[in-house]
């Protein structure tokens, strides 16, 4: 019960900052290259899936391409 006073008590301001603000604060370049690392991996992986999808269910690649990126 104490920690919902001490929620509710807080200034409006801070529950509407978005998070992302703090944790750049901490976030760093090391992270930053993982980060970056792990995005083109899924990439690599995604990109060719999606063109296979495509195809399989009849579709030009393009399309399965245009779904991959907006997915």
């Amino acid at each position: 019960m104490k920690k919902l006073e001490e929620t509710v008590k807080k200034p409006t301001a801070d529950k509407l900052k978005p998070k992302l603000f703090s944790v750049m604060k901490t976030y760093s370049k090391a992270q930053f290259v993982k980060d970056l690392v792990a995005g083109v991996i899924v990439a690599i992986i995604a990109l060719p899936l999606s063109i296979a999808l495509a195809l399989a269910s009849g579709v030009n690649p393009e399309q399965g391409l245009y779904t991959a990126i907006v997915a």
